[in-house]
């Protein structure tokens, strides 16, 4: 039963929501960034654009992967 629900937390739908999540988290970020009186080290803002792309192709690589197989 251990193994059936590890299973079910790394699930392809889980995984999509949680990516989703940590985008949504990283976009407020760095709204909140660029929004401010004192502005945020540049280089780590760099990164967390990056990180928000990457984000963004892992959500849509999985999105194609969830997506029904066509029939033959």
């Amino acid at each position: 039963m251990a193994a059936e629900f590890e299973t079910d937390l790394r699930s392809p739908a889980r995984q999509l929501i949680e990516l989703q999540i940590e985008h949504a988290d990283l976009d407020a970020l760095i709204d909140q960034a660029t929004e401010r009186a004192e502005p945020m080290d540049e280089l780590r803002l760099r990164r967390f654009k990056k990180r928000r792309l990457a984000l963004r192709d892992q959500i849509a690589r999985l999105q194609i992967r969830m997506l029904p197989k066509e029939p033959a």
